[in-house]
Protein backbone atom coordinates (compact mmCIF):
# COMPACT_ATOMS: atom_id res chain seq x y z
CA UNK A 1 0.00 0.00 0.00
CA UNK A 2 1.19 3.28 -1.28
CA UNK A 3 0.83 6.74 0.76
CA UNK A 4 -0.22 7.22 4.12
CA UNK A 5 -1.33 4.39 5.91
CA UNK A 6 -3.63 3.39 8.42
CA UNK A 7 -0.20 2.70 10.47
CA UNK A 8 0.88 6.45 10.33
CA UNK A 9 0.07 9.03 12.29
CA UNK A 10 -2.39 10.75 9.59
CA UNK A 11 -5.79 11.43 10.40
CA UNK A 12 -7.15 9.70 7.44
CA UNK A 13 -7.45 5.54 7.75
CA UNK A 14 -8.99 2.97 5.87
CA UNK A 15 -11.21 0.07 7.42
CA UNK A 16 -9.00 -2.85 8.15
CA UNK A 17 -10.23 -5.39 5.30
CA UNK A 18 -8.73 -2.88 2.53
CA UNK A 19 -5.17 -3.24 1.65
CA UNK A 20 -2.89 -4.19 -1.33
CA UNK A 21 -3.95 -7.27 -3.26
CA UNK A 22 -7.63 -6.79 -2.20
CA UNK A 23 -10.38 -8.84 -3.86
CA UNK A 24 -13.93 -6.37 -4.36
CA UNK A 25 -16.98 -8.57 -4.43
CA UNK A 26 -18.67 -7.79 -7.94
CA UNK A 27 -22.05 -7.43 -8.79
CA UNK A 28 -23.46 -5.39 -5.59
CA UNK A 29 -22.90 -1.77 -4.03
CA UNK A 30 -19.14 -2.16 -2.29
CA UNK A 31 -18.65 -0.31 1.39
CA UNK A 32 -15.70 2.07 1.72
CA UNK A 33 -14.83 3.29 4.85
CA UNK A 34 -12.67 4.75 7.34
CA UNK A 35 -11.61 7.40 9.68
CA UNK A 36 -10.91 11.15 8.83
CA UNK A 37 -10.75 14.80 10.56
CA UNK A 38 -14.66 15.52 11.68
CA UNK A 39 -16.27 17.15 8.84
CA UNK A 40 -13.08 16.26 6.14
CA UNK A 41 -14.18 15.54 2.25
CA UNK A 42 -13.41 12.28 1.48
CA UNK A 43 -13.04 11.01 -1.98
CA UNK A 44 -12.64 7.38 -2.93
CA UNK A 45 -11.76 6.65 -6.89
CA UNK A 46 -11.92 3.55 -8.46
CA UNK A 47 -12.50 1.76 -11.92
CA UNK A 48 -13.69 4.85 -12.83
CA UNK A 49 -16.12 5.75 -10.56
CA UNK A 50 -15.68 8.91 -8.16
CA UNK A 51 -17.79 8.98 -4.69
CA UNK A 52 -17.55 11.70 -2.01
CA UNK A 53 -18.50 11.63 1.94
CA UNK A 54 -17.62 13.66 4.60
CA UNK A 55 -16.48 12.63 8.08
CA UNK A 56 -19.42 12.37 10.60
CA UNK A 57 -18.39 14.53 14.01
CA UNK A 58 -16.41 11.06 15.17
CA UNK A 59 -14.19 11.00 12.34
CA UNK A 60 -16.11 8.08 11.04
CA UNK A 61 -16.86 8.12 6.84
CA UNK A 62 -18.05 6.00 4.39
CA UNK A 63 -19.32 6.01 0.44
CA UNK A 64 -20.53 2.77 -1.28
CA UNK A 65 -19.17 1.89 -4.41
CA UNK A 66 -21.97 1.82 -7.54
CA UNK A 67 -21.71 -2.49 -8.68
CA UNK A 68 -18.33 -3.47 -10.65
CA UNK A 69 -17.83 -6.02 -12.64
CA UNK A 70 -15.63 -9.10 -12.54
CA UNK A 71 -11.92 -8.02 -13.21
CA UNK A 72 -8.56 -10.01 -13.30
CA UNK A 73 -6.44 -6.93 -14.06
CA UNK A 74 -5.22 -4.94 -11.19
CA UNK A 75 -6.05 -2.00 -10.85
CA UNK A 76 -5.76 0.82 -7.64
CA UNK A 77 -8.03 1.71 -5.06
CA UNK A 78 -7.54 5.65 -4.11
CA UNK A 79 -8.69 7.47 -1.34
CA UNK A 80 -7.94 11.03 -0.61
CA UNK A 81 -9.17 13.73 2.00
CA UNK A 82 -9.61 17.48 0.77
CA UNK A 83 -7.12 18.32 3.77
CA UNK A 84 -4.45 16.53 0.91
CA UNK A 85 -3.58 13.46 2.36
CA UNK A 86 -3.90 10.35 0.34
CA UNK A 87 -4.12 6.52 0.44
CA UNK A 88 -3.58 4.04 -2.43
CA UNK A 89 -4.60 -0.07 -2.28
CA UNK A 90 -2.98 -2.01 -5.08
CA UNK A 91 -3.57 -5.02 -7.27
CA UNK A 92 -7.08 -5.02 -6.11
CA UNK A 93 -9.19 -7.37 -8.45
CA UNK A 94 -12.74 -7.65 -8.36
CA UNK A 95 -14.35 -11.15 -8.34
CA UNK A 96 -16.27 -13.34 -6.01
CA UNK A 97 -15.57 -12.35 -2.10
CA UNK A 98 -16.52 -15.27 0.70
CA UNK A 99 -15.68 -15.46 4.37
CA UNK A 100 -14.92 -18.52 5.93
CA UNK A 101 -15.35 -19.13 9.50
CA UNK A 102 -15.59 -21.74 12.26
CA UNK A 103 -13.09 -24.02 14.42
CA UNK A 104 -10.45 -26.36 13.97
CA UNK A 105 -11.53 -28.20 10.70
CA UNK A 106 -11.80 -24.74 9.13
CA UNK A 107 -8.45 -23.89 10.54
CA UNK A 108 -7.37 -27.66 9.40
CA UNK A 109 -4.21 -26.79 6.90
CA UNK A 110 -3.59 -27.77 3.16
CA UNK A 111 -0.79 -29.51 3.77
CA UNK A 112 -2.40 -32.37 6.07
CA UNK A 113 -4.84 -32.67 2.97
CA UNK A 114 -3.17 -34.04 0.10
CA UNK A 115 -6.05 -33.91 -2.50
CA UNK A 116 -6.06 -30.74 -1.70
CA UNK A 117 -2.48 -29.80 -1.68
CA UNK A 118 -2.43 -31.45 -5.40
CA UNK A 119 -4.49 -28.34 -6.32
CA UNK A 120 -1.32 -25.68 -5.61
CA UNK A 121 0.56 -26.27 -8.77
CA UNK A 122 -2.84 -25.47 -10.76
CA UNK A 123 -4.90 -22.90 -8.55
CA UNK A 124 -5.14 -18.88 -9.67
CA UNK A 125 -6.75 -15.95 -9.29
CA UNK A 126 -7.29 -16.59 -5.63
CA UNK A 127 -6.29 -14.24 -2.77
CA UNK A 128 -6.90 -14.45 1.02
CA UNK A 129 -7.12 -12.54 3.77
CA UNK A 130 -5.90 -13.99 7.13
CA UNK A 131 -7.66 -12.47 10.39
CA UNK A 132 -5.56 -12.69 12.98
CA UNK A 133 -6.32 -14.81 15.96
CA UNK A 134 -7.70 -12.33 18.72
CA UNK A 135 -10.32 -11.74 21.84
CA UNK A 136 -11.36 -8.43 22.71
CA UNK A 137 -14.25 -7.79 25.53
CA UNK A 138 -15.95 -4.89 22.99
CA UNK A 139 -16.41 -4.81 19.45
CA UNK A 140 -13.42 -3.77 17.82
CA UNK A 141 -13.45 -1.51 14.32
CA UNK A 142 -9.73 -2.87 13.61
CA UNK A 143 -8.53 -6.12 13.08
CA UNK A 144 -5.01 -7.79 11.82
CA UNK A 145 -4.38 -9.27 8.39
CA UNK A 146 -3.78 -8.67 4.76
CA UNK A 147 -4.55 -9.78 1.24
CA UNK A 148 -2.06 -11.83 -0.11
CA UNK A 149 -1.84 -12.77 -3.70
CA UNK A 150 -1.84 -16.94 -2.45
CA UNK A 151 -4.66 -19.46 -1.77
CA UNK A 152 -5.81 -19.56 2.04
CA UNK A 153 -4.21 -22.41 3.77
CA UNK A 154 -7.54 -24.15 5.10
CA UNK A 155 -8.08 -27.21 2.92
CA UNK A 156 -11.72 -26.58 2.79
CA UNK A 157 -11.26 -22.98 2.45
CA UNK A 158 -8.97 -23.60 -0.59
CA UNK A 159 -10.70 -26.57 -1.96
CA UNK A 160 -13.72 -24.38 -2.22
CA UNK A 161 -11.97 -21.50 -3.54
CA UNK A 162 -10.24 -23.75 -6.48
CA UNK A 163 -13.19 -25.34 -7.75
CA UNK A 164 -15.49 -21.95 -7.60
CA UNK A 165 -12.81 -20.32 -9.32
CA UNK A 166 -13.25 -22.80 -12.15
CA UNK A 167 -17.10 -22.57 -11.87
CA UNK A 168 -17.02 -19.05 -12.08
CA UNK A 169 -14.65 -17.71 -13.79
CA UNK A 170 -13.62 -14.81 -12.34
CA UNK A 171 -11.22 -13.76 -9.10
CA UNK A 172 -11.78 -15.07 -5.79
CA UNK A 173 -11.24 -14.04 -2.39
CA UNK A 174 -11.35 -15.74 0.69
CA UNK A 175 -11.49 -14.14 4.24
CA UNK A 176 -10.72 -16.66 6.85
CA UNK A 177 -11.74 -15.79 10.57
CA UNK A 178 -11.61 -19.31 11.89
CA UNK A 179 -10.14 -20.54 15.47
CA UNK A 180 -9.92 -24.13 17.14
CA UNK A 181 -12.54 -24.93 20.18
CA UNK A 182 -14.59 -21.95 19.43
CA UNK A 183 -17.98 -22.59 20.22
CA UNK A 184 -21.04 -21.01 17.99
CA UNK A 185 -21.47 -18.41 21.05
CA UNK A 186 -17.76 -17.61 20.37
CA UNK A 187 -19.05 -15.81 17.66
CA UNK A 188 -21.59 -14.38 18.17
CA UNK A 189 -22.73 -10.32 19.27
CA UNK A 190 -23.48 -9.28 22.16
CA UNK A 191 -26.99 -8.14 21.32
CA UNK A 192 -28.06 -11.52 20.47
CA UNK A 193 -28.20 -11.87 24.58
CA UNK A 194 -31.65 -10.14 23.67
CA UNK A 195 -33.06 -13.55 21.07
CA UNK A 196 -30.68 -16.19 22.54
CA UNK A 197 -31.70 -16.95 26.44
CA UNK A 198 -28.52 -19.38 27.10
CA UNK A 199 -26.37 -17.20 25.44
CA UNK A 200 -28.03 -14.17 28.07
CA UNK A 201 -26.73 -16.15 30.68
CA UNK A 202 -23.64 -17.16 29.56
CA UNK A 203 -22.91 -13.61 29.31
CA UNK A 204 -24.34 -12.66 32.79
CA UNK A 205 -22.06 -15.15 34.19
CA UNK A 206 -18.93 -14.27 32.23
CA UNK A 207 -19.66 -10.50 33.44
CA UNK A 208 -19.52 -11.15 36.75
CA UNK A 209 -16.43 -13.57 36.51
CA UNK A 210 -13.56 -11.54 37.37
CA UNK A 211 -11.33 -14.30 37.66
CA UNK A 212 -11.13 -15.00 34.48
CA UNK A 213 -11.60 -11.48 32.70
CA UNK A 214 -8.34 -10.83 34.64
CA UNK A 215 -6.95 -13.60 33.38
CA UNK A 216 -7.74 -12.65 29.88
CA UNK A 217 -6.67 -9.28 30.29
CA UNK A 218 -3.10 -10.51 31.35
CA UNK A 219 -2.73 -12.77 28.56
CA UNK A 220 -3.48 -9.56 26.14
CA UNK A 221 -0.90 -7.60 28.02
CA UNK A 222 1.59 -10.30 28.24
CA UNK A 223 4.46 -11.86 26.12
CA UNK A 224 3.84 -13.46 22.50
CA UNK A 225 2.88 -15.93 21.44
CA UNK A 226 0.86 -17.00 23.99
CA UNK A 227 1.39 -20.61 25.30
CA UNK A 228 -0.85 -23.22 24.16
CA UNK A 229 -2.57 -23.32 27.88
CA UNK A 230 -3.54 -19.27 27.23
CA UNK A 231 -4.75 -19.80 23.33
CA UNK A 232 -6.82 -22.31 24.21
CA UNK A 233 -8.83 -20.51 27.31
CA UNK A 234 -8.83 -17.76 25.13
CA UNK A 235 -10.54 -19.17 22.21
CA UNK A 236 -12.88 -21.16 24.28
CA UNK A 237 -14.65 -18.27 25.25
CA UNK A 238 -17.82 -16.75 24.63
CA UNK A 239 -18.77 -13.51 22.24
CA UNK A 240 -14.94 -12.34 22.34
CA UNK A 241 -13.87 -13.62 19.34
CA UNK A 242 -16.83 -12.01 17.56
CA UNK A 243 -15.65 -8.44 18.84
CA UNK A 244 -12.17 -8.72 17.61
CA UNK A 245 -12.22 -11.11 14.60
CA UNK A 246 -16.04 -10.33 12.73
CA UNK A 247 -17.23 -7.27 13.68
CA UNK A 248 -14.14 -5.04 12.08
CA UNK A 249 -14.75 -6.56 8.69
CA UNK A 250 -18.63 -5.21 8.31
CA UNK A 251 -20.01 -4.55 5.88
CA UNK A 252 -17.13 -5.39 3.77
CA UNK A 253 -18.73 -6.74 0.63
CA UNK A 254 -19.06 -10.54 0.21
CA UNK A 255 -21.42 -13.09 -1.34
CA UNK A 256 -21.85 -15.07 1.96
CA UNK A 257 -20.22 -16.94 4.85
CA UNK A 258 -18.92 -20.65 4.63
CA UNK A 259 -19.29 -22.36 8.34
CA UNK A 260 -17.46 -25.22 9.54
CA UNK A 261 -18.30 -25.55 13.34
CA UNK A 262 -20.52 -27.37 15.33
CA UNK A 263 -17.63 -29.69 17.35
CA UNK A 264 -17.40 -27.75 19.75
CA UNK A 265 -21.12 -27.49 20.51
CA UNK A 266 -21.87 -31.42 20.53
CA UNK A 267 -20.23 -31.92 24.51
CA UNK A 268 -23.84 -32.96 25.69
CA UNK A 269 -27.62 -32.43 23.78
CA UNK A 270 -29.60 -30.01 26.18
CA UNK A 271 -26.30 -27.79 26.62
CA UNK A 272 -25.31 -25.38 29.36
CA UNK A 273 -23.41 -28.21 31.26
CA UNK A 274 -21.54 -27.01 34.28
CA UNK A 275 -18.24 -28.90 33.64
CA UNK A 276 -16.35 -28.85 31.80
CA UNK A 277 -16.74 -24.87 31.87
CA UNK A 278 -16.67 -24.78 27.84
CA UNK A 279 -19.11 -27.03 27.35
CA UNK A 280 -21.68 -23.87 28.54
CA UNK A 281 -23.15 -23.75 24.92
CA UNK A 282 -26.45 -24.75 22.96
CA UNK A 283 -25.52 -28.25 23.28
CA UNK A 284 -26.32 -30.30 20.00
CA UNK A 285 -30.81 -29.63 20.41
CA UNK A 286 -30.78 -25.85 20.89
CA UNK A 287 -27.62 -25.40 17.92
CA UNK A 288 -30.39 -25.25 15.45
CA UNK A 289 -32.27 -22.64 16.75
CA UNK A 290 -29.48 -20.72 18.12
CA UNK A 291 -27.34 -20.99 14.88
CA UNK A 292 -30.85 -19.74 12.41
CA UNK A 293 -30.82 -16.55 14.76
CA UNK A 294 -26.74 -16.39 14.60
CA UNK A 295 -27.53 -16.42 10.45
CA UNK A 296 -29.79 -13.86 10.45
CA UNK A 297 -28.20 -11.31 12.54
CA UNK A 298 -25.34 -11.33 10.61
CA UNK A 299 -27.38 -10.96 7.39
CA UNK A 300 -28.95 -7.72 9.65
CA UNK A 301 -25.32 -6.47 9.98
CA UNK A 302 -24.09 -6.58 6.65
CA UNK A 303 -27.16 -5.14 5.96
CA UNK A 304 -28.14 -7.93 2.91
CA UNK A 305 -30.79 -10.56 3.63
CA UNK A 306 -29.44 -12.49 0.41
CA UNK A 307 -26.56 -13.04 2.31
CA UNK A 308 -25.24 -16.79 1.38
CA UNK A 309 -24.56 -19.40 4.42
CA UNK A 310 -23.49 -22.51 3.52
CA UNK A 311 -22.97 -24.55 6.01
CA UNK A 312 -20.83 -27.50 6.57
CA UNK A 313 -22.64 -30.76 8.10
CA UNK A 314 -20.38 -32.55 10.66
CA UNK A 315 -19.14 -35.73 8.81
CA UNK A 316 -18.46 -38.96 10.39
CA UNK A 317 -16.76 -39.46 13.90
CA UNK A 318 -17.74 -41.73 16.70
CA UNK A 319 -18.67 -39.81 19.74
CA UNK A 320 -21.28 -40.70 21.88
CA UNK A 321 -22.52 -38.71 24.95
CA UNK A 322 -22.80 -40.25 28.28
CA UNK A 323 -26.28 -39.63 28.63
CA UNK A 324 -27.49 -42.10 26.28
CA UNK A 325 -27.63 -45.84 25.37
CA UNK A 326 -24.35 -47.71 24.39
CA UNK A 327 -23.78 -48.73 20.61
CA UNK A 328 -21.86 -48.70 17.63
CA UNK A 329 -20.39 -46.07 15.25
CA UNK A 330 -23.56 -47.20 12.62
CA UNK A 331 -26.68 -47.37 15.56
CA UNK A 332 -28.84 -45.23 15.43
CA UNK A 333 -30.25 -45.28 19.12
CA UNK A 334 -26.78 -43.35 21.47
CA UNK A 335 -26.50 -39.59 21.57
CA UNK A 336 -24.23 -39.12 18.50
CA UNK A 337 -23.38 -36.83 16.58
CA UNK A 338 -26.57 -37.68 14.22
CA UNK A 339 -28.77 -34.79 16.26
CA UNK A 340 -26.23 -32.25 15.85
CA UNK A 341 -26.53 -32.69 12.10
CA UNK A 342 -30.19 -32.57 12.30
CA UNK A 343 -29.90 -29.23 13.78
CA UNK A 344 -27.41 -27.85 11.28
CA UNK A 345 -29.75 -29.42 8.24
CA UNK A 346 -32.65 -27.02 10.49
CA UNK A 347 -30.40 -23.93 8.54
CA UNK A 348 -32.09 -24.79 5.49
CA UNK A 349 -35.57 -23.68 6.52
CA UNK A 350 -33.59 -19.82 6.13
CA UNK A 351 -33.93 -18.58 2.24
CA UNK A 352 -30.00 -18.39 0.42
CA UNK A 353 -28.74 -20.66 3.57
CA UNK A 354 -27.46 -24.64 2.12
CA UNK A 355 -25.84 -27.84 4.23
CA UNK A 356 -23.08 -29.44 2.29
CA UNK A 357 -23.51 -33.24 3.18
CA UNK A 358 -20.49 -34.60 3.82
CA UNK A 359 -22.13 -38.08 5.51
CA UNK A 360 -19.85 -40.21 3.62
CA UNK A 361 -16.58 -38.35 4.86
CA UNK A 362 -14.90 -38.21 8.20
CA UNK A 363 -13.10 -41.09 10.04
CA UNK A 364 -14.18 -42.94 12.91
CA UNK A 365 -11.58 -42.36 15.41
CA UNK A 366 -10.26 -38.92 14.09
CA UNK A 367 -12.00 -35.67 14.83
CA UNK A 368 -9.62 -33.90 12.28
CA UNK A 369 -10.08 -36.00 8.84
CA UNK A 370 -7.75 -35.25 6.29
CA UNK A 371 -10.48 -35.40 3.60
CA UNK A 372 -11.64 -32.19 2.92
CA UNK A 373 -11.19 -32.18 -0.95
CA UNK A 374 -14.83 -33.59 -1.58
CA UNK A 375 -16.41 -30.52 0.86
CA UNK A 376 -14.93 -27.70 -1.07
CA UNK A 377 -15.96 -29.54 -4.04
CA UNK A 378 -19.67 -29.84 -2.99
CA UNK A 379 -19.57 -26.39 -1.37
CA UNK A 380 -18.60 -24.93 -4.70
CA UNK A 381 -21.19 -26.76 -6.27
CA UNK A 382 -23.69 -25.27 -3.94
CA UNK A 383 -21.86 -21.81 -4.50
CA UNK A 384 -22.60 -22.15 -8.63
CA UNK A 385 -25.80 -23.45 -8.43
CA UNK A 386 -27.17 -21.05 -5.54
CA UNK A 387 -25.15 -17.36 -6.29
CA UNK A 388 -23.46 -18.15 -10.57
CA UNK A 389 -27.33 -19.30 -11.28
CA UNK A 390 -26.21 -22.64 -12.82
CA UNK A 391 -28.43 -25.54 -13.75
CA UNK A 392 -26.32 -27.90 -12.16
CA UNK A 393 -27.21 -30.95 -9.58
CA UNK A 394 -25.58 -29.09 -6.38
CA UNK A 395 -27.48 -32.50 -3.97
CA UNK A 396 -27.56 -35.15 -3.10
CA UNK A 397 -31.03 -36.93 -2.71
CA UNK A 398 -33.17 -35.45 -0.32
CA UNK A 399 -36.06 -37.40 1.40
CA UNK A 400 -39.37 -35.67 0.27
CA UNK A 401 -41.96 -38.26 1.80
CA UNK A 402 -42.72 -41.90 2.96
CA UNK A 403 -45.57 -44.24 2.13
CA UNK A 404 -46.55 -46.40 4.86
CA UNK A 405 -47.56 -49.74 3.47
CA UNK A 406 -48.51 -52.53 5.52
CA UNK A 407 -45.53 -54.46 5.75
CA UNK A 408 -42.50 -51.88 3.99
CA UNK A 409 -41.97 -48.15 3.53
CA UNK A 410 -41.08 -46.97 0.08
CA UNK A 411 -38.63 -43.14 0.49
CA UNK A 412 -39.24 -40.76 -2.08
CA UNK A 413 -36.50 -38.39 -2.90
CA UNK A 414 -36.28 -34.96 -4.26
CA UNK A 415 -32.60 -34.44 -6.01
CA UNK A 416 -32.87 -38.25 -6.64
CA UNK A 417 -32.31 -39.19 -10.52
CA UNK A 418 -30.03 -41.59 -11.21
CA UNK A 419 -30.78 -43.27 -7.78
CA UNK A 420 -27.88 -45.75 -7.39
CA UNK A 421 -25.26 -47.28 -4.97
CA UNK A 422 -21.87 -46.87 -5.00
CA UNK A 423 -20.77 -50.32 -4.44
CA UNK A 424 -23.70 -52.05 -6.73
CA UNK A 425 -24.56 -53.43 -3.39
CA UNK A 426 -28.21 -53.19 -1.86
CA UNK A 427 -28.54 -49.62 -0.27
CA UNK A 428 -27.23 -49.30 3.68
CA UNK A 429 -27.61 -47.51 6.46
CA UNK A 430 -31.48 -47.84 6.75
CA UNK A 431 -33.38 -48.42 10.26
CA UNK A 432 -36.75 -48.84 10.52
CA UNK A 433 -39.44 -49.24 13.67
CA UNK A 434 -43.02 -49.38 14.39
CA UNK A 435 -45.14 -47.57 17.07
CA UNK A 436 -42.37 -48.16 19.81
CA UNK A 437 -39.17 -47.03 19.39
CA UNK A 438 -36.88 -50.22 18.52
CA UNK A 439 -34.52 -49.81 15.36
CA UNK A 440 -33.72 -52.81 13.14
CA UNK A 441 -31.56 -52.71 10.18
CA UNK A 442 -33.92 -52.54 7.37
CA UNK A 443 -33.66 -54.76 3.88
CA UNK A 444 -33.35 -51.97 1.27
CA UNK A 445 -33.57 -51.84 -2.95
CA UNK A 446 -34.36 -49.79 -5.07
CA UNK A 447 -37.78 -49.78 -6.78
CA UNK A 448 -38.45 -47.20 -9.28
CA UNK A 449 -36.13 -44.59 -8.33
CA UNK A 450 -37.25 -44.85 -4.43
CA UNK A 451 -36.10 -47.17 -1.87
CA UNK A 452 -38.66 -49.67 -0.21
CA UNK A 453 -37.86 -50.97 3.35
CA UNK A 454 -38.93 -54.16 5.24
CA UNK A 455 -37.72 -55.99 7.93
CA UNK A 456 -38.75 -59.64 9.07
CA UNK A 457 -38.75 -58.13 12.39
CA UNK A 458 -41.08 -55.59 11.97
CA UNK A 459 -44.44 -56.16 11.46
CA UNK A 460 -45.95 -52.83 10.63
CA UNK A 461 -43.21 -50.32 9.88
CA UNK A 462 -43.61 -46.55 10.46
CA UNK A 463 -40.98 -44.93 11.03
CA UNK A 464 -37.63 -44.72 8.92
CA UNK A 465 -34.31 -43.32 10.23
CA UNK A 466 -31.25 -43.06 7.26
CA UNK A 467 -27.62 -42.58 8.48
CA UNK A 468 -28.81 -41.79 11.47
CA UNK A 469 -25.47 -42.95 13.54
CA UNK A 470 -22.47 -41.50 14.42
CA UNK A 471 -20.25 -42.85 11.51
CA UNK A 472 -22.46 -44.38 9.19
CA UNK A 473 -21.57 -47.09 6.26
CA UNK A 474 -23.50 -45.44 3.59
CA UNK A 475 -24.16 -45.74 -0.26
CA UNK A 476 -26.83 -44.52 -1.99
CA UNK A 477 -25.95 -41.32 -4.61
CA UNK A 478 -27.64 -39.79 -7.10
CA UNK A 479 -26.40 -39.84 -10.95
CA UNK A 480 -24.04 -36.59 -10.31
CA UNK A 481 -22.13 -38.96 -7.10
CA UNK A 482 -23.82 -36.86 -4.41
CA UNK A 483 -24.69 -39.04 -1.38
CA UNK A 484 -28.09 -39.00 0.35
CA UNK A 485 -28.45 -36.53 3.17
CA UNK A 486 -29.43 -38.46 6.57
CA UNK A 487 -33.10 -37.87 7.97
CA UNK A 488 -35.04 -39.35 10.45
CA UNK A 489 -38.83 -39.15 10.11
CA UNK A 490 -39.93 -40.37 14.38
CA UNK A 491 -40.60 -37.41 16.74
CA UNK A 492 -39.22 -39.58 19.00
CA UNK A 493 -36.82 -37.68 21.84
CA UNK A 494 -33.36 -39.05 22.28
CA UNK A 495 -33.39 -42.21 24.44
CA UNK A 496 -32.44 -41.94 27.51
CA UNK A 497 -29.52 -44.43 29.01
Amino acid sequence: MSGAGPTLAAALTLGSPFTDHAVLQRGSQVPVWGQAEAGDTITVEFAGQSKEAKADAGGSWRVDLDPLSSSAEPAVLTVRSAGGESIECEYVLVGEVWICAGQSNMVFQVGKSPGVKALEPKAENIRSFEVKQMVAFTEQDQLEGEWVSHHPDSAVAFSFAYHLEEAAGVPVGIILSAWGSSSLEAWMPRDMTETVPHFKTMMEEFDADTVTRERISDILSGPRPWSGRDDIFLRRQTNILYNAMIHPLIPYACRGVVWYQGERNTQSLEGMQKTPWFSRNSGMLRYGDTLQKWIRRYRQAWSNDEMQFLIVMLPGYHKLLKTGPRGGPEDPNPHSWAWMRESQLQAESLPHTSVVNTIDLGDVKNIHPSDKLPIGQRLALLAARDTLGQEIEASGPVMEKIEVEEEAITVHFRHGDGLHTTDGKAPSAFWISGEKEHWVPAQAEIVNGSVRLSSPNVKNPRFVRYAFAGKPRVNLVNQAGLPAYPFRTDAFAPASR
